[in-house]
């Protein structure tokens, strides 16, 4: 699917549909252009101009080169909403996964994120809006084994104080989670942060993200659109596998540090088991 994007300018319309298809790899092809539609939230003629713009005739003949493409069957029919939703992450996950072998270039993009972030102090990890839980989450963890992590979950002038008082201290890199529907704060404080001579490693959703402009790295796991709100399990198994590339890059530091974090929380009692 990428392949067939390759090159080609797309409206945000058609990014939108060309969003869905990534993050529903086989069951893509064996959407009905309305459905299409439907789960992109655009019109149904935007499918056909969508299609044309990639060079066919229309929705129909784009169809049969994503079903030549990935010859997967359609199961959706045998699940409920609930299973289809939650069915649709683990296949989102066998993908990641895949893109995750060795000698590819999403593994290489890992083990280069993981350098940048390592190697910076203090390390600033931005999440704005729906990405806030993300960078919550990453902070938390990698606080274990880094020594300055500060975690930007607040737009606006705080982000941007932030920022040059990490730069200040001596930051060389950032973390950005970004996640549809991309806040404009956090692509503008991804600015900012490059402006300001940090490199920006984006975790994001798709190639196609605005976010994937404005970065030195980027790593990207489709979020779930088939509940009400979207699902973040690919983005957030994304981040913990982006904290192993960090500890990968100082094992020493790493280990050391989690030897004194346990130590310290067996003094306090601070869990129960």
């Amino acid at each position: 699917m990428l392949a067939l994007l390759d090159g080609v300018r797309l409206t945000p319309a058609q990014r939108r549909i060309a969003q869905c298809l990534l993050e529903r790899g086989p069951r893509a092809a064996y959407l009905s252009s309305g459905e299409l539609a439907d789960l992109a939230g655009v019109s149904q003629p935007s499918v056909t101009r969508f299609a044309t713009a990639l060079g066919y005739d229309g929705y129909p003949a784009l169809r049969r080169t994503l079903r030549e493409l990935e010859p997967t069957p359609d199961r959706a029919g045998e699940d409920n909403d609930l299973q289809h939703a939650v069915r649709g992450e683990a296949e989102m996950l066998v993908r990641l996964a895949d893109r995750l072998a060795d000698g590819g270039a999403d593994r290489s993009a890992v083990t280069e994120a993981g350098k940048l972030l390592a190697a910076s102090r203090p390390l600033p990890v931005l999440g704005l809006r729906s990405a806030a839980p993300l960078a919550g989450y990453f902070g938390y963890f990698a606080a274990k084994v880094h020594p300055d992590v500060r975690v930007l979950d607040h737009g606006g002038s705080v982000v941007a104080d932030q920022l040059e008082q990490a730069r200040a201290a001596g930051a060389t890199a950032m973390l950005a989670g970004v996640l549809p529907r991309y806040p404009k704060e956090a692509l503008d404080a991804l600015r900012d942060a490059r402006a300001a001579g940090l490199s920006a490693v984006v975790l994001t959703d798709s190639p196609l993200s605005p976010a994937a402009r404005v970065a030195d790295v980027v790593l990207t796991a489709p979020v779930g659109s088939r509940l009400v709100f979207d699902l973040h399990t690919g983005p957030m198994a994304l981040a913990m596998v982006l904290l192993q590339a960090l500890c990968d890059a100082v094992p020493a530091q790493a280990s050391a540090r989690l030897e004194e974090f346990e130590v310290s929380a067996a003094r306090r009692g601070v869990f129960v088991a």
